[in-house]
């Protein structure tokens, strides 16, 4: 059994709208880390080198593929250009980067020490992130396209009459704020799919309290 990102459903939503739609095509890309956007590790390690340290990581081992601002935007463009339909594209972007190694490059090009002038402090691993990306799943065969850079996923087998129903148990169960309904949903629709464990939160006393459903309104 792989692990399987609920970023799946995502696409096969997408896919389940383009065999529905009468002219629209429902395109997905997926992305790797775009260096230095809203969000990227890089803006993040800058600032806390500039105020000292220590620079925060996850885990030793912990890599991560990375893309530019340019090649993002290239990627969109060249898949809403390519004319398929439920389509899943990624770029080639080559192999994985260390965040280790990434951090302690831009304490150098700070002109300072790793270790020594600003400190690299391991936080352990998140409830449900990965130690290593995984650009496509074992199962999932992928080829080359026009493009030499873009390749092109098989789409995952999956009924539009489930994934409709998929979602509506979905909005019900955000309505009533039930998780376990959420995480079985995804693993009826996606069977690989594995729910990260929910990180415990200590006691406050606050409890959460459902909307009620609103009242359609009448006119007078």
């Amino acid at each position: 059994m792989c692990w399987v990102s609920p970023s799946v459903f995502a696409e096969m939503l997408a896919q389940s709208l383009d065999a529905k739609s009468g002219g629209t095509r429902f395109v997905t890309v997926r992305f790797g880390n775009v260096l230095d956007s809203a969000g990227s590790v890089v803006p993040l390690f800058r600032e806390q080198i500039r105020k000292g340290g220590p620079v925060t990581v996850t885990d030793p081992e912990v890599t991560r593929y990375f893309m530019t601002i340019p090649e993002a935007c290239q990627l969109i463009v060249q898949a809403a250009a390519a004319g398929s339909h439920a389509a899943i594209y990624t770029l080639d972007m080559g192999e994985p980067v260390p965040i280790r190694l990434l951090a302690e490059q831009m304490i150098r090009l700070a002109g300072k020490q790793p270790g020594r002038d600003v400190a690299i402090v391991y936080t352990g691993l998140r409830p449900g992130e990965k130690l290593h990306e995984t650009l496509f799943y074992a199962d999932e065969h992928y080829r080359p396209t026009s493009h030499s850079k873009i390749l092109e996923a098989g789409a995952r087998e999956s009924s539009s009459e489930q994934v409709s129903a998929g979602v509506e148990r979905m909005r019900d169960a955000v309505a009533r704020y039930d998780e376990a309904a959420l995480r079985q949903t995804l693993r009826d629709l996606i069977p690989e799919f594995i729910p990260a464990e929910p990180a415990v939160a200590p006691d406050t006393g606050a409890i959460v309290v459902p909307f009620p459903a609103r009242e359609a309104r009448t006119t007078r």
